[in-house]
C-alpha cells in the first residue's frame, strides 16, 4: 500500500486536506482535480499529484463513488506512466483496492481492472500486469464468473511457473482451489492447495497468506466431516488474521464455533470466546453462532429456526456455513421426528407435523427419506394419512452361521486333500 500518513507536500495540498476535514467535500475535490492537471514538470509537481490521486481516490471510496475512483484511475495513466514502474504498480494496486470498500461496484471494478491490464501490456509492465490478474481471479470468484476465473488462472500459472514468481503462484493456486471448491470440485481443490503448500514452503509467506492458506485448508477439512482438524487450521487462521487486524479474524472465529457446534461441543463456545483475542470480535455474527449453538445444544428445532431467521445475514450468506448448518438442521430434525414417534406403533402424520411445526408435506418427505435410510422401521400409509412403525426386527444369524461352516469344511477339505497328495 501507498502510504497516506505523510504529510502534505505543499500548502494547497494541506488547504485541501482542511477543506475535506470540514465537509466541504466539492472544493477539496476541485483543488485535488486542479494539482492533477498540471503537468508533470518537476519532481515537486510529481509528488503533489502522487499524494493528491491516493487521497482523491480514498475521498471517493469514503463517498461511495465507484464511476468517479473509476475515472480516476483512467485519468491518471498518463501521469503513472511517466513515473519508476514500482511506484506506479504500488498506486494502481492502492486505487483498485479502494473499490473493495464500495457496496455494489463488482461489475465496474471488474471492467477497470480488465482496462488496467490491456494499459499494462501495452507498456510492458509485466509484474502489473500479473497482479492485476491475480486481483482478476479474485474479482470473478466473488461475483461466480467461475469458469472465467479457471481460464485466467491456467493462463497465470503458465507464465509464472514460467517465471518462477513463487510469491504470486502461491496466490494464484490458492485462488484455483477456492474457485474449484466454488465448483464442488474438492479433489482438483485439494490438489491445487496442496500445490500452494508446497510453493509457500520454498519461500516467506506473509502473515495474511499464511492464514489465508491456512483457512482454505479448514473449510476442505470441513467438508470431509474432519472437523477437528478443521478446528486446529481455523483456530491458526484466526490467530493470523488478528494479528494483522485483518476482518477476515471475526470469520475465522465463526468457523472455529461451527467446528465446536458440529463435533457436539457447544459447552466450549463460551471458553473460546472469554479468550482476549475473541472478546475483540464480539458483534451480531458471534452472537448469531451462539444462538445456534443454544439451539444445538438444547436439541431445540423451533430455537434452531429462531436463530436462522433472527440471523438470517450473518447465517445464509456464507455458502460454507450455510451448508454445514443445512446438515446440522438435517440431523436435529431426524432426532426430533424419532423422539416423537418412538412411543407409537402407528400415529398421523399430522400430529407428527404439530409436534415440529413443519407443513405435513415437509414432513412426510423427510419421514420417507429416513425409512430409506433405515433410521428406523416402518411404512406410510398415505391414503389414511399415518405412519405405521414396525418393531426393531431381529438379526437372523442363520446365513453368517452358514457362510462359517462352509468355510471351516473348506479347510477340512483342503487339509485333507494335501494329505491325500502326501500318501500317493
Amino acid at each position: 500500500m501507498v502510504a497516506t500518513t505523510h504529510e502534505p507536500p505543499s500548502e494547497r495540498l494541506r488547504q485541501a486536506e482542511e477543506l475535506k476535514n470540514a465537509k466541504q467535500i466539492e472544493q477539496a475535490i476541485a483543488l485535488y482535480n486542479g494539482v492533477l492537471a498540471e503537468p508533470s514538470e518537476n519532481d515537486q509537481i510529481i509528488k503533489e499529484q502522487e499524494y493528491a490521486i491516493v487521497h482523491l481516490g480514498q475521498l471517493y471510496r469514503d463517498l461511495g463513488l465507484a464511476q468517479e475512483l473509476a475515472q480516476l484511475i483512467r485519468s491518471s495513466r498518463s501521469f503513472m506512466g511517466a513515473i519508476a514502474k514500482a511506484k506506479t504498480a504500488k498506486l494502481i494496486r492502492t486505487l483498485v483496492d479502494y473499490f473493495s470498500d464500495i457496496p455494489n461496484c463488482l461489475p465496474l471494478q471488474i471492467d477497470v481492472c480488465k482496462e488496467t491490464i490491456e494499459w499494462s501490456v501495452q507498456e510492458k509492465r509485466i509484474f502489473l500486469k500479473q497482479s492485476l490478474e491475480t486481483r482478476l481471479v479474485a474479482l470473478y470468484l466473488d461475483n461466480k464468473m467461475y469458469h472465467e476465473s479457471l481460464n485466467l488462472i491456467s493462463q497465470l500459472l503458465k507464465e509464472l511457473k514460467r517465471l518462477d514468481d513463487k510469491m504470486v503462484l502461491v496466490e494464484v493456486q490458492l485462488l484455483e482451489s477456492r474457485v474449484c471448491h466454488a465448483l464442488r470440485n474438492l479433489p482438483k481443490s485439494r490438489a491445487a492447495l496442496t500445490s500452494a503448500r508446497t510453493s509457500a514452503n520454498a519461500i516467506y509467506c506473509p502473515p495474511l497468506l499464511q492464514a489465508a492458506l491456512d483457512m482454505q485448508s479448514g473449510v476442505l477439512h470441513s467438508e470431509e466431516k474432519d472437523y477437528k482438524t478443521a478446528y486446529s487450521y481455523f483456530f491458526e487462521a484466526f490467530e493470523g488474521y488478528s494479528s494483522q487486524d485483518d476482518p477476515k479474524a471475526v470469520l475465522a472465529l465463526k468457523y472455529m464455533l461451527l467446528c465446536k457446534i458440529m463435533l457436539n461441543l457447544p459447552e466450549d463456545i463460551q471458553a473460546i470466546l472469554s479468550g482476549k483475542t475473541a472478546l475483540r470480535y464480539s458483534g451480531s455474527d458471534i452472537e448469531a453462532m451462539k444462538a445456534v449453538a443454544s439451539a444445538h445444544q438444547n436439541r431445540n428445532l423451533q430455537e434452531f429456526e429462531t436463530a436462522l431467521a433472527t440471523y438470517t445475514h450473518e447465517l445464509n450468506d456464507d455458502p460454507i456455513i450455510r451448508s454445514q448448518l443445512a446438515a446440522l438442521y438435517d440431523t436435529l430434525l431426524e432426532q426430533n421426528l424419532v423422539r416423537i414417534i418412538e412411543p407409537f406403533s402407528r400415529v398421523e402424520i399430522s400430529h407428527i407435523a404439530n409436534s415440529v411445526k413443519l407443513p405435513t408435506q415437509q414432513v412426510e418427505a423427510k419421514l420417507s427419506q429416513m425409512i430409506l435410510d433405515k433410521a428406523f422401521h416402518g411404512i406410510l400409509d398415505q391414503g389414511a394419512g399415518c405412519l405405521i412403525v414396525f418393531d426393531e426386527p431381529e438379526e437372523d444369524k442363520t446365513y453368517e452361521t452358514a457362510i462359517d461352516t462352509l468355510k471351516q469344511v473348506d479347510k477340512v477339505v483342503s487339509s485333507l486333500y494335501q494329505k491325500a497328495a502326501k500318501l500317493s
